[in-house]
């Protein structure tokens, strides 16, 4: 594991210190039918790649990709959500919905397979953790970045909303590619090259909305 993956995840897993023995507890019988269940997953989220975690066919990569980049989907999804209100062009609402409609799905599937390997799942991030998790994942917005978010209207928030959706989505990009280098277990690796695929296409448009192409 590299130093930076090492130290983004000694973050993750300081964040998620207060939910470690609710998570365990959860978790600590994992031949029963019920040991991956959560109240907040959905009933009908990815079965099957579930019961195919159960067997132990992942590795510290997959863990590493799971944890973090349910934390960087809460915060594109907490972007979209202040887009879906506050931008005043149409095509940046629709954009918002598109990445909160594919991005909240992802967090409850990874958040499944964190509970059925033993794993912590990462708890929501206040503004200091978020501070944290931006100095160590690419991509990620400050506390400030976002409180400057909150507080733009009309144009300036639109430009400001593409300009930080680009940089997240390629962060999320790169991480993606370490999983798909890294990772061993077969659903993640999908999982990431589908982000590549679908993130690599928004920026372009991202980016074709800003004029930078």
């Amino acid at each position: 594991m590299t130093a930076h993956r090492a130290l983004v995840r000694r973050t993750v897993l300081s964040v998620t210190a207060g939910a470690a023995a609710l998570v365990l507890a959860a978790c600590g019988s994992d031949s029963g039918s019920g040991g991956h269940d959560m109240g907040s997953m959905e009933s009908d989220s990815s079965p099957t790649a579930t019961a195919s975690a159960k067997a132990g066919d992942h590795n510290d990569a997959d863990v590493d990709f799971s944890q973090e980049m349910i934390q960087h989907h809460r915060q594109a999804v907490d972007m979209a959500e202040l887009a879906a209100d506050r931008a005043s062009s149409q095509e940046i609402k629709d954009l918002a919905t598109k990445v909160k409609g594919a991005q909240d799905p992802e967090i409850k599937t990874m958040s499944g397979w964190l509970t059925s390997w033993g794993e912590d799942v990462p708890e929501e991030m206040s503004a200091d953790m978020a501070h944290d998790m931006s100095s160590a994942m690419p991509g990620m917005m400050s506390g400030t970045d976002m409180d400057k978010l909150e507080k733009a209207s009309g144009a300036e928030f639109d430009t400001m909303f593409l300009t930080m959706m680009v940089e997240h989505h390629e962060g999320a990009v790169e991480m993606a590619g370490t999983e798909k280098a890294d990772g061993k277990y077969g659903p993640a690796t999908k999982l990431a090259d589908d982000v590549v695929t679908a993130q690599t296409a928004e920026i372009k448009q991202m980016n074709e909305m800003l004029g930078k192409s």
